[in-house]
C-alpha cells in the first residue's frame, strides 16, 4: 500500500487524498450496507458511495467541460456569462480507481460479496500501483482476496510476468509509437483529403490498440511479478466477428463494468426492443463520456450503442467486415480533436498524399501488418485465446526487447489512456 501511494504521489502528491477519500469512503459503506438492518438503509450507504465517488469524478474530470459549455448557451440566448472561471486540473487515473473502488460497494450491495474489515488490504487494492492509473478495472471479488492471502512467487511466474512486459513495451514503443507521428501528423492537417484521413484513422485504431493493450499486458505482467493476477483486458478483439463481439474482446473491464453496473440494471436487453435502445444508447454514451468530457466522444459512445442496437435487430448483418467497418468510423470520432473540426478533415479537396504522407505511410502498414503476424502467432495467455497458458520462449522476449530498445525515444508519447 505504501509503495502505491508513494507512486501516485510522485505525480502530484495534492490529488494523494482523493484516492484516501474513496478508499475511506467505499470501506465505510461496505461496513454500513453490512449492518444495516432495513432496505432503506442498506440504499442510503450505497447511494453515499455512488453520489460521493461520482461528485468528485464529476467535478475534476467534467467542471471545465460544464463551464465551457454553459458559456456558450448563455452566449446562444443572449445572456452574458460570468467572467470568473475555475480550471481544475484532472488527476491522473481518477476514472479508473473511481469505478474500481465504487464497484466494491456496489457488490456489496448487491450480496456478491461480503464486506471486508481489513482497511490496509482495501487500500492497498484500491491504489495497486502497476493497474492505478489505466487499469485494467480489477473486481473486489478478484483482487482484493490476493491481498489477504500469502502470495508464492515462482520461477514460472516471474518468466510469464517479465513475458507480458516485453509483449507490452513492444506493442507501446514498437508499434504503437512508431505509428504515432503519421497519425498526430494527419489529424493536424488544416485540410486533410479524406483519403488520407481515413489511412490515419486506420493507423489510429492499431495505435491505439497497441497503446492501450501494451499498458495492460505491462500492468499484468509486473503484477505476476509481484504475485499478483490481473484479468485479461484485451483478447485480440479485431478477430471479432460481430460488432457485440468487439466489446467483449476490447477494454474487458470496461465493458463488463457498464454491462454489470449501469446495462443490466437499466433493464439490459429483457426489456421491450425501444427500452433495449435506450438502454443501448445510454450506456454507450455515458461509457464515451467516461473517455474524456468532450462531445465527440459521447459521439463516438452513440455511434457503438446504435451499431450493437441494429445487431440485435438485424442480426444477418453482423459479420467480421462490418464490425471493422463500424470500429474504425468510431476511432475517427474519437480521435478527432474537436467535432467542429470533422468538415475539414473529410474534404475532397487538399493534397492527398502529401510526401510526409507517404514516407510514413508504408512503415505504417509494415508495423501494423507485423503487429498482426506477431499476434496470431505469439498471442498473450489468458481470455479465450487458443494458445491460453502459452509462454513464449525467453529468446523471443528477448528479441522483444531489443526491438524496444532500439525504438525508443527520448521523448516518447505518453500512453494514451493517461489522460483518461
Amino acid at each position: 500500500m505504501g509503495g502505491s501511494y508513494l507512486f501516485y504521489a510522485a505525480w502530484d502528491w495534492r490529488f494523494l487524498g482523493l484516492i484516501v477519500f474513496s478508499t475511506l469512503l467505499d470501506y465505510a459503506a461496505g461496513l454500513g450496507i453490512a449492518a444495516a438492518h432495513s432496505q432503506n438503509r442498506r440504499r442510503a450507504w450505497m447511494l453515499a458511495s455512488v453520489v460521493g465517488n461520482l461528485g468528485v469524478l464529476g467535478f475534476f474530470k467534467y467542471w471545465n467541460f460544464f463551464q465551457e459549455n454553459a458559456a456558450v448557451l448563455l452566449n446562444a440566448i443572449g445572456l452574458a456569462p460570468s467572467s470568473f472561471t475555475l480550471t481544475v486540473l484532472l488527476p491522473v487515473g481518477i476514472s479508473f480507481y473511481t469505478f474500481q473502488t465504487m464497484s466494491y460497494t456496489l457488490d456489496v450491495y448487491a450480496r456478491r460479496m461480503d464486506p471486508t474489515r481489513d482497511l490496509a488490504a482495501f487500500a492497498a487494492y484500491v491504489a495497486f500501483f502497476p493497474q492505478l492509473v489505466a487499469g485494467p478495472i480489477e473486481r473486489a471479488r478478484h483482487l482484493l482476496p490476493q491481498f489477504q492471502t500469502p502470495r508464492r512467487i515462482t520461477a514460472d511466474a516471474l518468466q510469464r510476468g517479465v513475458d507480458l512486459i516485453a509483449w507490452g513495451l513492444f506493442k507501446k514503443v514498437v508499434v504503437a509509437d512508431q505509428l504515432a507521428p503519421f497519425v498526430d501528423a494527419a489529424f493536424g492537417v488544416e485540410r486533410a483529403h479524406i483519403a488520407l484521413t481515413a489511412a490515419a484513422t486506420v493507423a489510429f485504431g492499431f495505435q491505439i490498440y497497441a497503446d492501450f493493450s501494451g499498458y495492460s499486458d505491462i500492468a499484468r505482467g509486473l503484477a505476476r511479478v509481484l504475485g499478483f493476477e490481473l484479468m485479461v483486458n484485451f483478447n485480440r478483439p479485431y478477430i471479432a466477428k460481430s460488432l457485440r463481439e468487439f466489446w467483449r474482446r476490447w477494454h474487458i473491464s470496461l465493458s463488463t463494468w457498464l454491462r454489470d453496473y449501469l446495462y443490466i440494471p437499466l433493464g439490459g436487453g429483457r426489456a421491450t426492443p425501444p427500452k433495449t435502445l435506450r438502454n443501448l444508447l445510454i450506456t454507450m454514451a455515458l461509457g464515451g463520456l467516461w473517455h474524456g468530457a468532450a462531445w465527440h466522444f459521447a459521439l463516438w459512445g452513440v455511434w457503438h450503442g446504435i451499431g450493437l442496437a441494429l445487431e440485435r435487430m438485424l442480426p444477418r448483418v453482423a459479420s467480421r467486415w462490418t464490425a471493422w467497418s463500424w470500429v474504425f468510423v468510431g476511432w475517427f470520432l474519437f480521435r478527432v480533436p474537436a467535432l467542429e473540426r470533422m468538415p475539414s478533415l473529410l474534404a475532397h479537396t487538399g493534397a492527398a498524399w502529401p510526401v510526409w504522407a507517404v514516407e510514413m505511410l508504408i512503415p505504417s502498414g509494415c508495423l501494423i501488418a507485423a503487429l498482426l503476424m506477431l499476434e496470431r502467432r505469439l498471442p498473450a495467455d489468458g481470455g479465450e485465446s487458443p494458445a491460453q497458458g502459452f509462454r513464449r520462449p525467453a529468446w523471443v522476449s528477448g528479441c522483444l526487447l531489443v526491438a524496444v530498445l532500439a525504438c525508443a525515444r527520448e521523448h516518447a508519447p505518453a500512453f494514451i489512456y493517461f489522460q483518461f
